[in-house]
């Protein structure tokens, strides 16, 4: 990817009017496609389990949290893998397998052959392959964009990721009602095709990285990405800081669900309305990160926004029925959401500035990782929790404990400014999957 920046393609590739050019168009377009298809298909494995296969509670927790946790470890070796191949062929690759995997699925419905098994190994592959494609897509937005763009470029995906998140699960939900339980399945596999065509068009050489004659992994290599991670004294803070928060706010996500369906009695369509206008503040955020740390600096914005997403998730314990309790999530995920919305580009510009060339994939690959199986676990944790203390209690401690969180950021702003070497890349993953919602 290096070789891109030295031979002048990004230079030649921006035009006037601050765009910032057709290559990026590409990539930004693939990632919207897969992203709206993604969304639209959001907790589709869940329900073709309760509707096709008369799944019950505890075989449905045991479908998302097998596929996130197996398939986070099964992308382990895959991080320094891609870390010494071309990141586009890695992309189109992983999109294809994902279709390919995916369209499975409604085949074997049509066929009457759909099993739990098979939704179990696709969710693995499917979760193991995501956080290949991030690894690959990391290294390639920052050989796209110039280093000071950057910012500009993962304001763009946060914007496109909470548009996804607000209009892609109702529209699903539709679709679902209308076709059947599987068409969302369906149109998330044809979402990665187009993505992979959309890569594809980039166009442009890619230099072959180091070591790409290597034959095979070297065992040190596995832990390569965490050893970067926690030995940088900038990174380790902001890598802790982010794991925990995303995988508190995650593992509250289905008692809410329980709270608010269950002990208090909102319909489904409140329930998706009280999180879809939130993200709103997703769009808002990701367009004032920009201004805000051209104003302030990207060290103080970053710090500032990351105590504020925080402070609001505790008012979900007080959550009460009717109309006041509807409005009072509302405001507080509006709260949480626009904080994130300025949080996310300014934290992925940041590690993507501290993350040399020839360490990208590892490091995002033992990032997203490490962020899954945290989220998996305290998710199972809570779950348990909920049960001898209350839901609603569970949730309060949760948002307690995240209160706690900001002593981990970064007091100083780094000493020395981005990285010298060549563009490495972060972005396509913008930091925090939201209440997936908030990586």
């Amino acid at each position: 990817m290096s070789g891109v920046a030295k031979t002048g393609e990004v230079g030649s590739d921006v035009v006037a009017g601050g765009s910032l050019g057709r290559r990026f168009g590409w990539l930004w377009g693939a990632y919207a496609v897969s992203t709206f298809g993604t969304r639209l298909a959001f907790d589709a494995f869940p329900l073709i389990a309760v509707m096709v296969l008369d799944a019950g509670p505890g075989r449905v927790a045991a479908l998302a949290a097998a596929g996130l946790a197996v398939g986070a470890v099964v992308a382990v070796p895959l991080g320094p893998w891609v870390e010494f191949r071309r990141k586009r062929p890695v992309m189109i690759g992983t999109d294809l397998l994902r279709c390919a995997v995916l369209l499975s699925v409604p085949l074997a419905y049509a066929f009457g052959r759909l099993g739990f098994a098979q939704l179990l190994v696709v969710s693995v592959v499917v979760a193991a392959a995501d956080i290949t494609f991030r690894a690959a897509a990391g290294s390639c937005l920052k050989a796209l964009v110039r280093p000071p763009d950057l910012l500009t470029a993962n304001g763009r995906l946060e914007a496109t990721t909470w548009t996804a998140t607000m209009l892609g699960p109702p529209v699903g939900g539709a679709a679902i009602g209308l076709f059947g339980p599987v068409v969302t399945v369906a149109v998330d596999a044809v979402s990665h095709l187009l993505s992979a065509l959309g890569i594809r068009a980039i166009g442009g050489g890619e230099p072959r990285p180091r070591r790409a004659d290597v034959p095979r992994l070297r065992a040190g290599d596995l832990l390569d990405g965490w050893r970067y991670v926690l030995d940088s004294p900038v990174l380790r803070p902001l890598f802790l800081n982010t794991v925990l928060v995303n995988a508190l706010i995650m593992a509250t996500t289905p008692l809410l669900a329980v709270l608010m369906l269950g002990d208090l009695g909102f319909a489904p369509w409140q329930y998706g309305l009280a999180f879809a206008v939130p993200c709103v503040g997703g769009l808002v955020g990701s367009r004032l990160a920009r201004p805000l740390v051209a104003r302030f600096g990207e060290h103080r914005v970053l710090v500032t926004s990351g105590v504020l997403r925080v402070c609001w998730p505790v008012g979900l314990a007080f959550v009460g029925p009717g109309t006041a309790g509807l409005v009072l999530v509302m405001v507080v995920e509006f709260g949480l959401i626009t904080s994130v919305g300025v949080y996310n580009p300014v934290f992925a510009t940041r590690r993507l500035e501290l993350t040399p060339a020839d360490r990208v994939a590892r490091t995002l690959s033992a990032w997203t990782i490490s962020g899954k199986l945290t989220t998996a676990a305290l998710t199972a944790v809570w779950g348990l929790l909920a049960g001898f203390v209350g839901t609603r209690t569970a949730v309060a401690l949760a948002g307690v404990l995240m209160l706690a969180t900001p002593l981990l950021l970064p007091r100083r702003e780094p000493a020395s400014g981005p990285s010298p070497v060549e563009p490495a890349g972060d972005g396509w993953d913008p930091v925090s999957e939201p209440r997936e919602r908030p990586e």
